[in-house]
C-alpha cells in the first residue's frame, strides 16, 4: 500500500531551492492538482524570471519561458490559442507585482481563463534580496538596510485586494504554506483554481505566502514563525473574490 509518492506531474530531479524555501511545497501542490484532475497530459505551464526561473525542469508538462513580468501576456496568448489545454502561469512577487503588474491587472479584467500562481516572500529572492512591491514597512533588505521606510518608497501592494476591486476575476485567494494546515487549504484553494479554468469561469490568481530563509536572514524554522508573526498580519488569508459563490448565495437569499 503506498502512503505516499511522488506526483506524476513532477519530475523526479533535485531542486535548485535553497533549504527551508516553500517553492518545493508548492510545485507538489500543484503537480498533485495536475494529478488529481487528470490534466497533465494538456497543461502548459508558464515559467517567469525569478527563484522559480527553472520551473520547467520540474513539472512533468509543456512549458514556456516567459520574459520577465510577461507571463500572463503569454497565457494568454496560449490560451486563445489552444482553448482546450489548461495554462497556468508561477510567478514570484518582483515578476508578478514589480515589472509584470500591467499584464497581472488586465489579464483579470478581461477575465481571461487562465490559473495564476502566485508567490508572494516579500523580497527578491533570486537578485539577491532587494526590496520587492512586497516587502512589509520596516523589513530589512539589501536595498532598504534601515528597514522599508513608506515615505520613500509607499507602501506594499496587497494584490490580492487590488484585483478583488475589478469586475473581471473568479476567484481570488490567499493561502500559506507554513504549516499542514495551511498547506491543506493551499492545496484546496489551488485545486478550485484550475476546475475553475476547467469549467471555464475565468482568471483565477491563489497567492501563496512564501518564505526567504537565506534573505530574511533567517533559519528554516523561524522563517515558517515569521509569516505568522508578520506576514499574515499584513496580508490576511482568505478568499477576496469568488464571483460563482457569490451568484449561488445571492440566488439563494
Amino acid at each position: 500500500m503506498v502512503v505516499f509518492d511522488k506526483p506524476h506531474a513532477l519530475n523526479d530531479i533535485p531542486f535548485h531551492y535553497c533549504p527551508g524555501c516553500t517553492h518545493g511545497i508548492i510545485h507538489r501542490l500543484v503537480a498533485e492538482v495536475m494529478d488529481e484532475l487528470g490534466i497533465e497530459g494538456k497543461t502548459v505551464g508558464i515559467a517567469p524570471v525569478g527563484c522559480s526561473v527553472m520551473a520547467y525542469n520540474y513539472f512533468n508538462c509543456d512549458m514556456i519561458e516567459a520574459a520577465h513580468g510577461r507571463a500572463p501576456a503569454i497565457a494568454t496568448g496560449v490560451k486563445r490559442a489552444l482553448p482546450e489545454n489548461i495554462v497556468f502561469t508561477y510567478q514570484g512577487d518582483g515578476d508578478l507585482a514589480s515589472i509584470g503588474m500591467a499584464e497581472t491587472v488586465h489579464a483579470a479584467a478581461r477575465n481571461e481563463n487562465i490559473t495564476v500562481i502566485f508567490v508572494n516572500n516579500a523580497i527578491y529572492g533570486m537578485t539577491g534580496g532587494q526590496m520587492a512591491p512586497t516587502s512589509l514597512p520596516g523589513q530589512v533588505t539589501q536595498t532598504s538596510p534601515y528597514g522599508r521606510d513608506v515615505k520613500q518608497c509607499g507602501f506594499p501592494i496587497r494584490v490580492c485586494e487590488m484585483l478583488a476591486t475589478l469586475d473581471g476575476p473568479e476567484y481570488l485567494e490567499r493561502v500559506t504554506v507554513n504549516n499542514v494546515k495551511q498547506i491543506r487549504n493551499a492545496k484546496k484553494a489551488i485545486k478550485k483554481a484550475f476546475q475553475n479554468q476547467i469549467d471555464g469561469k475565468g482568471f483565477s490568481l491563489i497567492e501563496v505566502l512564501s518564505t526567504c530563509p537565506t534573505n530574511w536572514g533567517m533559519t528554516p524554522q523561524a522563517a515558517l514563525k515569521w509569516i505568522d508573526d508578520k506576514m499574515i498580519p499584513y496580508y490576511p488569508l482568505g478568499v477576496y473574490k469568488d464571483r460563482t459563490a457569490a451568484t449561488e448565495q445571492k440566488e439563494e437569499n
